[in-house]
């Protein structure tokens, strides 16, 4: 089964400095159909002014991602680690038994950035930070893998969580195919340009896609685009 999300669809928090696009219940936004899908709790598209952000804050029992896409975001915490995450490299950060942190866009321009959230597999862990780079040159008609359970490489980040987020930039008439071991989700979100999943309608920019019983996916795309797939328990 592939469920469509429009972006249009997500909730729309606009504070001037801080303009967020929510595809799950976040904040003020409540939906009790849309909570969770697998052990994934939030994507937050968001697009923050420069020399603004999120103050020191507390998290808890949460795996979080922070992928840029453009701009720059700098993380302290803490914990002591400080660091200024760009496009091409992945902040991950495990809350575990607590821990505060801020983000903030250090620069004048915008950074644009997706924050997720994630229920780790287990609870009272160590609360712990990384920063890791990936090469954007092998995104090309490629599942790069970009976080994932248990890396085979430093360019890939650890989450404590059975699940791997891959990134790709696929070109116009080229054909990506993943092959799904049974029971598992597939979340996939559309960063820019086209891309249509087994055939389907075309999803264009902010539009995403939950995929359940599906053991077999193909994304094709029209004009060229960039995605992010994630394979989830």
């Amino acid at each position: 089964m592939i469920n469509i999300y429009k972006s249009e669809s997500r909730y729309n928090a606009n504070h001037g400095w801080l303009n967020s696009r929510f595809s799950f219940s976040f904040a003020e936004y409540m939906d009790h159909d849309n909570i969770l899908f697998g052990p994934m709790r939030v994507l937050n598209d968001d697009r923050v002014a420069g020399h603004r952000g999120f103050g020191m804050h507390p998290h808890q029992e949460m795996e979080i991602v922070s992928l840029v896409l453009e701009g720059h975001l700098q993380h302290e915490d803490s914990k002591g680690h400080k660091a200024v995450t760009t496009f091409g490299e992945i902040q991950r950060m495990s809350a575990g038994t607590g821990i505060y942190h801020s983000e903030v866009n250090p620069s004048t321009e915008e950074v644009h950035f997706f924050q997720m959230w994630f229920l780790p597999e287990v609870q009272g862990l160590t609360p712990s930070y990384e920063k890791t780079a990936y090469d954007i040159t092998k995104m090309k008609n490629n599942l790069l893998p970009v976080v994932t359970k248990n890396p085979d490489s430093n360019e890939v980040a650890h989450i404590h969580q059975d699940l791997t987020i891959y990134l790709s930039d696929i070109e116009a008439g080229y054909t990506i195919p993943y092959k799904q071991a049974e029971g598992r989700r597939i979340f996939i979100m559309v960063i820019e340009g086209d891309i249509a999943i087994n055939g389907g309608e075309t999803l264009t920019t902010g539009d995403s896609a939950r995929i359940t019983d599906t053991t077999d996916v193909e994304i094709t795309s029209t004009n060229g685009g960039r995605f992010m797939f994630i394979d989830l328990p």
